[in-house]
């Protein structure tokens, strides 16, 4: 898979938990970078139990749903959704937002946020990020998730 590096999890991230945030708002790709990043972890190792999903309506909303997840027994938290440029500013109000939020709530609970949320042109761009056989961006923030429970283990 294109982007995809190997990765040898060791205990500490498999045995670990996993919160993954989502939103309604554009399923179709948001729910193949869902599908890519949870089928990612059980093939790494994760356990199905150790893997919780919360789904939000819209990218502003995953900020907070990604803090208060984060706040619980989770390791790490993957936060996916999907906004595609239009023709009104609100693309980078939104855009802006949630990246400042999920920043903000890691730094502060000193946990990964994983962000995996597109912000693209176009729908083919988001499409193509979110396909299994092309970019695969679900099975990258999977992994992204474990190295970092592995990386601040370490320190």
């Amino acid at each position: 898979m294109k982007g995809i590096k190997t990765f040898s999890p060791s205990l500490k991230s498999i045995n670990a938990s996993y919160g993954i945030v989502f939103t309604a708002w554009n399923k179709e790709i948001v729910g193949s970078l869902l599908e890519n990043s949870k089928k990612e972890l059980l093939s790494l190792g994760v356990k199905e139990e150790n893997i919780t999903l919360v789904e939000v309506p819209g990218a502003f909303e995953i900020p907070l749903a990604a803090k208060v997840l984060a706040s619980t027994s989770v390791d790490a938290v993957i936060a996916l959704g999907a906004v595609i440029k239009g023709d009104t500013p609100h693309f980078d109000f939104i855009a802006s937002s949630c990246t400042e939020g999920i920043l903000q709530a890691s730094l502060e609970l000193k946990k990964p946020i994983i962000f995996g949320v597109l912000t693209t042109n176009t729908e083919e761009q988001a499409l193509q990020r979110s396909d299994v056989d092309r970019e695969n961006k679900g099975a990258e923030f999977a992994q992204g998730a474990m190295q970092m429970i592995e990386a601040l283990s370490d320190i």
